[in-house]
């Protein structure tokens, strides 16, 4: 026990000096300022310090300063790891020989056509298709969002829906990583975008028999919660929306879907 107690000891003490001894780069540590907020919840209080950097969500007037700490902080790492860009394109390039780049998700039959997602090597989207009546049928690519990502930093699209009469395509689509979507409609015979776009949704925009009305859930642009089920007609104006439910408790999630029945 007191050769193994001696040997994590010089191992450690090894380990420090190669520490010590590498080449830091010279920059500052960033220090996020601290403004104390109290909090009350079912009887317990609580102090936040960094509640402040919530403003960068609300878009208050501390938005700028979280920005430029986040900035610093990434110039932080960025130095901090400069010496590690070899080693991690290694492990990038490692890790990625593992995933199956080519591939393509099981066909599911709906409403006489059998859809599916197929992964493209070398990109980073998917491509989502469908077939009619048969697997042996010519593909028709409904959406290809690595066309549609082009140009963004970040990029999400969800809620794929479409209509009953096989028309028109219902989707969503999230550019700041904040899961806001703005849900937008494929007319599938032209190819051509609605001018119909609902925004600050929750992503699951669901078709009504007539083809003509979507049900989806609005999100509250502050608390990102799910608070309405709307209901919006192809060609009307958005804010005229009608609200088909509205959640008053705040700690209830709320969304919509069609049942099979």
């Amino acid at each position: 026990m007191l050769m193994s107690g001696s040997f994590i000891g010089n191992a450690n003490s090894q380990q420090s000096m190669e520490r010590n001894k590498y080449n830091w780069p010279e920059v500052s540590t960033p220090v996020a300022e601290k403004q104390p907020k109290e909090m009350t919840a079912h009887g317990d209080k609580r102090v936040d310090d960094y509640y402040w950097m919530n403003d960068y969500f609300r878009k208050g007037p501390d938005s700028t300063k979280v920005v430029k700490y986040l900035t610093e902080e990434n110039a932080y790492f960025d130095a901090m790891m400069s010496d590690t860009k070899e080693l991690q394109e290694k492990l990038y390039k490692e890790m990625r020989q593992r995933i199956k780049e080519k591939d393509e998700s099981v066909p599911y039959l709906k409403n006489g056509y059998y859809y599916y997602n197929r992964q493209v090597e070398g990109k980073d989207y998917y491509v989502f298709c469908r077939k009619k009546e048969s697997l042996e049928a010519p593909e028709e690519v409904l959406l290809d969002v690595n066309q549609m990502a082009e140009g963004h930093e970040y990029y999400s699209a969800t809620g794929f829906e479409v209509s009953p009469d096989n028309k028109l395509l219902a989707y969503a689509v999230d550019t700041k990583s904040r899961r806001e979507y703005n849900i937008y409609v494929k007319d599938l015979s032209t190819g051509k975008i609605l001018a119909d776009v609902i925004p600050d949704t929750e992503g699951d925009p669901v078709w009504a028999a007539d083809n003509l009305t979507l049900f989806y859930s609005a999100k509250n642009p502050v608390t990102l919660l799910s608070e309405k089920i709307m209901r919006h007609k192809l060609g009307s104006e958005v804010k005229n929306d009608l609200i088909v439910y509205e959640e008053k408790d705040r700690t209830n999630y709320i969304g919509v879907s069609k049942t099979k029945s």
